[in-house]
């Protein structure tokens, strides 16, 4: 059977440790935890699952970090998470069935990893990374700051997940310091890192700059189509924010170059239209919206509720402005039925019954 080294970084992560390792250690034949200076009881916590326990002086490079742990790792399999990562039983069972099929020519295994959920715990952001690498494809992490290792030769897919919890909120401005450390020694970064750095900066208000560099990524065409794509809406974003809705719209427009519409980018438009009250408009693109078809296995963010439960239930709304009472009940139940729990299903619901 094909073994497996979880390999970790942490840095002051007593509180969520052994929940991420409780959750993965029957799947790992080896667990590697490397600190990167704690000041808590993160590595007391990591010897209670393993001897495997790394001292690493932190340089601001995760790349760094994460093939420091790689190197460690001696089974077949690397895999790795983060301390605030956990897997949820039915994902384990998924992997643990893997490992018995695992062959010995895959390089790299992709699993999803959900890291936003809705009330009832649904995952509202998800999208693939790579987890399992073998460990001696030669494959390693590259980047400072959102490292990725892009996935080469025997690449799989599997349906099982990462679930992303955080108990508390982390440094919130660690990223950008990183970004902005290399930029200041003179190095110069990278599309993808041109991309998160333009995001970066839009969750510091930083719209104008954000703005900026995301045109700039998107004329030299280098960066990767799904990031491409993102950039569009991230553009359209930060051009709203700063009260350019016309100019907005054009950034949406520019991702259908990158090929037929997401239905998150249908959305957006349609949420354009909707602002504009033009709701014959918006009908359309989230009508178009519910055909699109999820395409996952692409590596881009993927917004589940685009897919069926935000355009059902905006055109809900937008059949009511446009007269169409029976329509606009019709989707708001499509909406419930996909999401029984919906506060603004159920306070639709009992609108309609007020008219009554």
């Amino acid at each position: 059977m094909t073994t497996i080294s979880l390999c970790m970084i942490v840095r002051n992560e007593e509180e969520v440790l052994a929940r991420c390792l409780n959750s993965a250690q029957s799947l790992a034949d080896e667990i590697v935890i490397v600190d990167t200076g704690s000041t808590d009881h993160t590595k007391e916590v990591a010897r209670q699952y393993t001897d495997s326990v790394y001292d690493f002086a932190w340089t601001d490079d995760f790349s760094a970090a994460r093939n420091f742990s790689f190197s460690k790792a001696t089974q077949d399999f690397c895999l790795w998470l983060d301390a605030d990562d956990i897997l949820e039983p039915e994902d384990l069972n998924i992997l643990l069935s893997l490992k018995a099929s695992l062959t010995a020519d895959t390089d790299v295994v992709m699993l999803r990893y959900h890291t936003a959920f809705d009330e009832a715990g649904n995952p509202t952001f998800t999208y693939y990374r790579e987890r399992l690498i073998r460990r001696l494809s030669g494959l390693r992490f590259q980047g400072a700051i959102h490292e990725t290792i892009a996935p080469a030769g025997v690449v799989l897919y599997c349906e099982a997940a990462v679930t992303h919890r955080k108990l508390k909120p982390g440094d919130p401005n660690r990223n950008l310091r990183i970004f902005e450390k290399l930029l200041s020694e003179g190095a110069g970064l990278s599309p993808r890192e041109q991309f998160y750095y333009a995001r970066e900066l839009t969750y510091h208000g930083k719209d104008e700059k954000a703005a900026d560099i995301l045109r700039s990524y998107l004329d030299a065409g280098q960066g990767w189509v799904e990031n491409e794509i993102e950039a569009c809406r991230t553009l359209s974003q930060c051009l709203d924010r700063l009260g350019k809705p016309k100019e907005s719209l054009l950034a949406l427009l520019q991702s259908l170059q990158f090929g037929p519409p997401r239905a998150e980018l249908c959305c957006d438009i349609g949420l354009y239209f909707f602002r504009q009250e033009d709701f014959t408009t918006a009908s359309f693109w989230y009508e178009l919206a519910l055909t699109c078809k999820r395409r996952d296995a692409s590596g881009g963010f993927v917004i589940p509720d685009c897919y069926g439960y935000i355009p059902d239930l905006q055109l809900c709304v937008c059949h009511y402005r446009l007269g169409n009472l029976a329509l606009a009940k019709e989707y708001n139940e499509r909406a419930g039925r996909l999401k029984p729990e919906s506060q603004a299903v159920l306070y639709n619901r009992n609108f309609f019954n007020s008219l009554s």
